[in-house]
């Protein structure tokens, strides 16, 4: 059913400090039940999800709040709109990279955030729509702490199309500095950067921008982000299409040294 919605069953359970063996007794239930039900596999029912929150002595907001992700998770993808407008950057996308063990980045036309200084950030958000909503401040700075889910314990690979690394964003000194991280970045045994070069045309990352996550207890997701909304695909076969880009732009792109060697030409 989703990550998310696991994620707050674990924690309301957790907070009873009972063991899942003494819960599914208590609920006469199967404990595979509930074990499926923590890893957001589903097999319940929403009825099923009710009684065990109220077992649990989950606060009402908190209930409502699990609810809505049962249902929506229940679809092929689930769409994130927070009620400002604002796409929710960093707590839902977050929740899902903790858990996942290979993250697969495609970034067609910026340099990917995770790896983004915060020179660099900021003149994205100069260059970009202003909502006076936003504190712009808060969301670089969230994003800044998303660097430490970097761990020898995941695997890391980013897919750059070149043109990320050629598009001016800031001054000659902030690319020099952001040329220079990636290189630094680089260096790291579980961090891999892979450049598409402008060179080969047409690619198989032409449809935009993306993340792929993988996770030891879970189904695959994919991760789109748009100006105010992020989405979550699901699906088989829209993880099938996906699979098969990276598939294409891991034949596509320059081997790892090689692409470093591209941005250090791009430095000289």
């Amino acid at each position: 059913m989703g990550r998310e919605f696991g994620i707050g069953i674990r924690r309301a359970i957790e907070q009873t400090q009972m063991t899942h063996r003494k819960i599914a007794e208590m609920l006469d239930w199967d404990e595979s039940k509930l074990s499926d039900l923590v890893r957001g596999k589903g097999g319940v029912t929403e009825a099923e999800v009710l009684q065990l929150l109220a077992f649990c002595r989950v606060p009402p907001a908190e209930v409502r709040h699990l609810i809505a992700l049962y249902r929506e998770t229940r679809q092929t993808g689930y769409l994130k709109i927070p009620e400002d407008g604002v796409p929710d950057l960093v707590r839902s996308l977050v929740e899902q990279e903790r858990l996942a063990n290979v993250i697969t980045v495609w970034s067609m036309n910026l340099v990917p955030g995770r790896l983004q200084t915060a020179d660099y950030m900021q003149a994205v958000v100069d260059g970009s729509v202003r909502s006076k909503s936003v504190n712009y401040g808060e969301v670089i700075a969230a994003k800044i702490k998303r660097r430490e889910l970097f761990h020898w314990s995941r695997e890391f690979t980013f897919y750059i199309h070149e043109q990320a690394l050629l598009l001016p964003v800031g001054s000659t000194d902030v690319m020099k500095d952001q040329l220079l991280h990636l290189l630094a970045m680089a260096q790291r045994s579980y961090i891999t950067l892979r450049i598409v070069p402008v060179a080969i045309g047409a690619h198989a990352g032409l449809g935009g921008s993306f993340m792929h996550l993988s996770y030891e207890k879970f189904e695959p997701v994919v991760y789109l982000e748009g100006e105010n909304s992020s989405l979550f695909l699901e699906d088989k076969a829209s993880l099938a299409t996906y699979t098969e880009v990276l598939k294409l732009l891991d034949r596509q792109a320059l081997g790892a040294e090689e692409s470093k060697e591209l941005i250090n030409s791009i430095l000289i």
